[in-house]
């Protein structure tokens, strides 16, 4: 799954996309930032020393992926962005970092690009490392917010956070449809769904859980 989340744009970016999982995550790492317009704000020194790379891989990474880690937070500070951060930068930390005094053009990760990094980089056993903990608390995050745990047989199989994502995708634009386009009060979702597996599995949804022993509150998916 790792290897997957490094050569996979979507899979990095629905992870992204997940804003519960991305807090939890954040919380878990607790690495300390600036904090500028609302977010935390991280140095490419900082970066580079939490994943034990050097600068100019830093730097590499940025060259090749610059329009999905802009994408995700990524920012160069210039003109009077810069010298905002530099005044918030310099409040906390004073003026003992060089940039504060001699950088014209800076470059700062957010949480979420930082994470974006995390996803791509692979000559780094810290990335690796956060990558288990990412997915780890991606799938556990899923699970509580639909209401139980979703039945699988191995979790760490490549293809389950991809399907799992992609699942909650469908699923999201099935419930919409259904929303917006039928009208039968609440109980169409239980109807719709039976249909569903009825022409998927040649099963009802009621015996796809008897099945696979699902709980009350677990996913039929």
């Amino acid at each position: 799954m790792e290897k997957n989340l490094t050569n996979s744009n979507l899979t990095r970016q629905n992870i992204l996309n997940n804003k519960y999982a991305l807090q939890e995550v954040q919380h878990v790492v607790g690495l300390k930032g600036v904090l500028y317009e609302q977010e935390y704000r991280f140095t490419k020194k900082q970066v580079a020393e939490f994943f034990e790379i050097t600068e100019r891989t830093v730097d590499n990474y940025l060259e090749k992926y610059q329009k999905e880690l802009t994408k995700n937070g990524y920012v160069v500070l210039k003109g009077k962005s810069l010298i905002d951060y530099k005044l918030v930068h310099s409040n906390i930390f004073g003026n003992e970092t060089d940039f504060v005094t001699k950088t014209t053009v800076l470059g700062i990760f957010n949480f979420r690009s930082f994470l974006n990094l995390s996803m791509l980089l692979t000559n780094s056993d810290k990335a690796k490392e956060l990558r288990s903990v990412i997915l780890d608390i991606v799938i556990d995050t899923i699970n509580k917010r639909t209401g139980g745990g979703t039945k699988y047989i191995n979790q760490r199989d490549e293809d389950f956070l991809v399907n799992m994502l992609r699942g909650e995708d469908y699923r999201r634009e099935f419930t919409d449809a259904l929303r917006d386009f039928v009208d039968m009060g609440n109980f169409k979702y239980m109807v719709y769904t039976d249909k569903i597996y009825k022409s998927i599995f040649k099963e009802n949804a009621a015996e796809y859980r008897k099945i696979l022993k699902l709980e009350a509150k677990e996913n039929v998916r």
